[in-house]
């Protein structure tokens, strides 16, 4: 599936030390992907000790990729 990176993401990679591979491993291999109202799409993947959330606007073509980030609070979603 193909997915364009925002400006802000491509920050919040580096900003976090996010390698774009994980992000590609997220969106084309999710454990879970939540659908909300205004038609964003979160997928979601827990790699080693981390939860891997990746916020995806779906009204863009391709879609956007808005932000990303890792948790180890996993229970908390």
């Amino acid at each position: 599936m193909e997915f364009k990176i925002s400006i802000h993401c491509s920050e919040q990679l580096a900003n976090r030390g996010i390698p774009e591979e994980i992000v590609a491993e997220v969106l084309n291999n999710p454990d879970k992907i939540i659908e909300e109202e205004n038609q964003q799409k979160i997928y979601q993947k827990i790699i080693n000790t981390y939860l891997f959330r990746v916020f995806v606007n779906n009204t863009k073509n391709p879609p956007l990729i808005k932000t990303v980030y890792k948790t180890s609070k996993i229970s908390k979603y």
